[in-house]
């Protein structure tokens, strides 16, 4: 059966964990957000995280997913030089201004795609990379990919993002691709902090970093805006202070202006709002587990690594804990052995569930264990049926 043992995380557990209180949430003027703490994987912000809205020029950070991935397998180089068509030519909007007299290094569209928002850049390496040689085609690619990595609410029509019947994709979708570029491509990723990129003298008013984020000294260094009149403006973002990293998504704000400062309260708050704590150290004991049939009637149950939650940096209450496990366990144990979870219960956060493992070995009993085991379950039935009867 299911055992709980519900406590308070006290003294040595908690530490100097503290919990926030409901007025600290963050209200935003998006019509969409999500915001993640890298670090510990702690949700901060949902709101309307899962709504399918169109992404505008964010959608362009799976395009550049898929590209670094050509690049890591061989399929592209990014000295290679690529022809441009004319239907990336026609793009309008933001662009690189080329044109089908170009032959363009990877490099050079990976960066006008980040920095300039180039549709026409993106358009070039989508036919490169189509099954087809069609940017539609791509863009089926990019449906099946993103599924693949667990975006199950993005649709992709186009490889930039331009407007066009259902192409969607959610604040917690765009959150989890800004996750894995930065996880999965370290080695590009410092590309999403370049501020200028001014491409062969062509486009002298398209040169700058529209990312508002990127000179205020913040820890700034990523990702894509996006801008169309169906879905307002729009920022994935991620910013680093210390050793904590934090990702956000938004959409739908009404300007520029109201982008940049927005955005800006959303680092500083989940920067200034909450700390990282150490709840649990490995090895330290939290609770024991009975044991069924073994040479020990129970054994402790311990954390295997350190556990690092992050907490709201004002209130006072001790963090509400249960652990759960399915019991008694069946002897033998072997120490390391996954016995229970211990589950945190923040005000406010998310709940947090970690493994708990035996701290020792439990052989099974011998024959006077045995012996005294059945003794104690014939008397418990015994006892039972005699509370039955009376």
């Amino acid at each position: 059966m299911k055992m709980r043992s519900a406590k308070r995380l006290m003294g040595a557990l908690m530490a100097s964990a503290l919990l926030a209180l409901p007025a600290y949430a963050f209200e935003t003027r998006a019509k969409a957000a999500f915001v993640l703490d890298q670090t510990t994987g702690t949700v901060l912000m949902d709101k309307n995280a899962d709504e399918a809205l169109p992404p505008a020029s964010m959608s362009k950070l799976m395009t550049l997913y898929m590209a670094f991935e050509a690049v890591r397998d061989g399929r592209l180089s990014m000295e290679e030089k690529l022809p441009v068509s004319q239907h990336a030519m026609s793009y309008g909007g933001s662009t690189m201004f080329l044109d089908t007299t170009d032959r363009v290094k990877v490099v050079d569209l990976i960066r006008g795609i980040i920095v300039l928002s180039g549709n026409d850049a993106c358009a070039v390496i989508a036919e490169t990379l189509s099954p087809d040689g069609t940017e539609a085609g791509f863009a089926r690619q990019m449906t099946l990919r993103a599924r693949q990595m667990g975006m199950t609410n993005s649709t992709f029509a186009n490889s930039n993002g331009w407007p066009a019947a259902g192409h969607r994709m959610s604040m917690r979708d765009l959150a989890l691709l800004a996750n894995k570029l930065i996880s999965d491509f370290p080695e590009f990723y410092p590309m999403f902090s370049e501020t200028e990129f001014a491409f062969d003298g062509r486009a002298p008013r398209n040169t700058q970093n529209r990312n508002p984020l990127l000179k205020l000294g913040i820890g700034a260094d990523g990702l894509k805006t996006g801008h169309t009149q169906e879905a307002g403006y729009g920022l994935v973002g991620s910013a680093r202070q210390g050793q904590r990293r934090v990702i956000f998504a938004m959409s739908g704000l009404e300007s520029a202006g109201a982008r940049a400062e927005v955005s800006e309260q959303i680092v500083n708050w989940a920067f200034r709002q909450f700390s990282e704590q150490k709840l649990l150290r490995a090895g330290k004991r939290v609770a024991q587990a009975d044991v069924w049939m073994g040479n020990a009637p129970r054994v402790g149950l311990v954390a295997e690594k350190d556990v690092d939650v992050l907490l709201p940096v004002i209130g006072g209450k001790d963090v509400e804990a249960e652990v759960v496990y399915n019991g008694p366990i069946q002897a033998p144990i072997t120490k390391g052995q996954q016995l229970a979870e211990l589950v945190l219960k923040p005000l406010d956060l998310p709940e947090i569930r970690v493994p708990l493992v035996a701290e020792t070995d439990v052989a099974t009993g011998g024959f006077a264990v045995r012996m005294r085991t059945a003794t104690t379950v014939l008397l418990t039935q015994f006892g039972l049926r005699t509370e039955g009867a009376s």
